[in-house]
């Protein structure tokens, strides 16, 4: 059995590695590197969607059929939501930032960049074809675990991207920080549920007499890494420090960065 679980990581790294390439063609003809977020979406969904329906003759047609419609509802959604957003008109702040600092280097290292995003991002599809491929003929409670902890997860995000979208449409709210709703608990409330969606992929995964299982942790531990650690909270803190100086360091002093949790008194 390990072949085919080679071929099929091959098989994932090459689609992430074309299609970033064509996220690298889509932002430097439009100048918007919102776009690159969008086709990440898709991408990881569509790469992941088709490892789950990788022809293997193991575990259930049904499982398979279920763990493609669950990463394809958590990439249509998140990539919808980005695109949406890119449409407007609206750049990304950390791709800006980036191509700003590398200079007359910056087509280059961006694509470089995202062809390493695309490798970095491997352990999301595989935690997927790991899931769909998990062993046993017919659905199990995990199984049912899992779809819960995704629309949890989806249904979080997209609460939090409307409480934040409407709270930016109401002028008096320009210079201020989003606190209301989800955003009251956790400076970063869609990063919290988005990291929460790769979970169901182990809940599903983990099975006695299934090492591969074991492998599908990357995917949660990945998307932890990158969100709180590299391209999410640092640097859109950094920003919203320049832009909301001391009140959001006031933000920051009551409210958990990551996980919700009850805010703190003001010090």
């Amino acid at each position: 059995m390990f072949l085919p679980y080679v071929q099929a990581i091959a098989g994932m790294a090459l689609g992430l590695c074309l299609l970033m390439a064509l996220a690298w063609v889509v932002q430097q003809r439009t100048g918007n590197s919102g776009w690159v977020d969008a086709i990440w979406s898709y991408a990881t969904g569509l790469v992941g969607a088709t490892a789950a329906l990788w022809p293997l003759d193991d575990g259930s047609p049904a499982r398979r059929v279920l763990v493609a419609g669950l990463v394809l509802l958590w990439s249509v959604r998140l990539g919808t939501h980005i695109a949406q957003r890119s449409a407007a008109g609206i750049d990304d702040p950390r791709y800006a930032n980036y191509a700003r600092q590398w200079g007359a280097d910056a087509p280059r290292r961006m694509f470089l960049f995202l062809q390493s995003q695309a490798l970095v991002s491997l352990p999301l599809p595989f935690a997927v074809f790991l899931a769909a491929h998990a062993p046993g003929p017919e659905l199990r409670l995990q199984d049912y675990a899992g779809i819960v902890i995704i629309l949890v997860a989806v249904a979080g995000e997209a609460l939090a991207d409307r409480q934040l979208r409407q709270f930016k449409r109401n002028p008096p709210s320009k210079g201020l920080v989003c606190d209301v709703g989800l955003w009251r608990w956790s400076r970063h409330p869609n990063y919290f549920f988005e990291w929460l969606g790769w979970l169901a992929y182990p809940v599903i995964a983990l099975s006695p007499g299934y090492p591969w299982g074991w492998a599908s942790l990357a995917a949660p531990a990945i998307m932890y890494w990158i969100l709180v650690h590299v391209t999410g909270i640092p640097p859109l803190e950094e920003q919203m420090l320049q832009s909301r100086g001391d009140r959001y360091r006031r933000y920051q002093a009551r409210t958990n960065a990551f996980f919700p949790w009850l805010p703190r008194r003001d010090p």
